[in-house]
């Protein structure tokens, strides 16, 4: 029998079966879902099956489901944070209010992201108390970076089923930092609230974590989230300092005009990303968030010259 690794904890795999989908929207009865162990052979040939695999299993006992994985079949891509196998893009979700986004934690995610090759989409939540109207803002701003962006209220609903679409036949990660009302959001797309949901301390305006490990939530024929714990901080993958500006996809139209091929849009003069950030064309809330990250990249790199160079003494 075929399925697909849903969840992982302590040695054990829990698998949902292909064949035996749920209809659209509805929770997975437990009958579904086999609690599996993996074949010693795994361990010999160095291989670790990951949530999002889709495996063979041996059914042991049909009446408790449980089973042995005897095989993976091969995967379309495998994502090292988290640690998860065949998906398709990665959202995130930040609150527009309560607490109000780190756009740097926001860029670092989809940096992460661009550099392991999955495509990234942003959920901003809490339009109901959007009382200025910065979520539209935050939208237009990446959305002009080339992002799929979607404003939407767990609590009323709103955009949800726009948010829907953009999950429609994909495997999805799910990320964002405690708070930002990310379970809520997941409860919404489900027509069952199976999600515990956290609450958020009035002093320091932060989530409890209710996410502890990766988890595979089926939305429908072919389509699935995978939610993963809350993040507070992120470090930045290992990029050399002239691969972030691929990172920023809206710098690439205005590169063709500066000055000098290796232009790190920082102190060039004549720089075609520094003019188009002076004239509004790029944000100047992203290239802000560029300017750090760049700084912060080169400090490691005079970090590791430094430590290199106290070795070679």
């Amino acid at each position: 029998m075929q399925g697909r690794i849903i969840k992982g904890i302590g040695g054990l795999y829990y698998v949902h079966c292909r064949e035996e989908l749920g209809q659209e929207g509805a929770k997975l009865p437990a009958a579904e879902i086999y609690e599996c162990r993996a074949k010693g052979i795994f361990r010999k040939e160095n291989l670790r099956p990951l949530v999002g695999d889709e495996v063979e299993i041996d059914v042991l006992d049909e009446e408790k489901k449980l089973g042995n994985i005897i095989s993976m079949l091969p995967r379309r891509s495998e994502l090292v944070r988290p640690a998860v196998a065949n998906v398709d893009q990665a959202l995130v979700i930040f609150s527009i209010v309560s607490p109000r986004p780190n756009f740097n934690l926001l860029d670092r995610f989809l940096i992460m992201m661009a550099e392991q090759g999955v495509a990234g989409m942003i959920c901003f939540n809490k339009t109901d108390i959007d009382e200025d109207g910065s979520g539209e803002k935050y939208r237009q701003i990446y959305e002009s970076c080339g992002y799929s962006t979607v404003c939407v209220s767990a609590r009323s609903g709103e955009g949800i089923g726009g948010l829907q679409k953009m999950l429609s036949g994909k495997i999805t990660t799910v990320a964002g930092p405690s708070g930002v009302g990310k379970s809520s959001v997941i409860n919404c797309l489900q027509s069952n609230i199976v999600m515990e949901t956290g609450e958020i301390s009035v002093k320091i305006q932060r989530g409890k974590h209710t996410t502890r490990h990766s988890e595979l939530i089926a939305l429908g024929a072919g389509t699935y989230i995978l939610d993963t714990p809350g993040f507070s901080s992120l470090n930045l993958p290992k990029l050399e300092r002239g691969e972030l500006a691929s990172c920023y996809p809206e710098f690439g139209a205005y590169e063709k005009y500066c000055r000098f091929t290796d232009c790190s849009h920082i102190g060039e003069p004549h720089c075609g990303v520094k003019e188009a950030v002076a004239e509004g064309m790029i944000s100047r809330l992203r290239y802000d968030n560029y300017c750090l990250l760049y700084k912060e990249l080169e400090a490691g790199l005079q970090q590791n010259r430094g430590a290199n160079t106290k070795k070679n003494r």
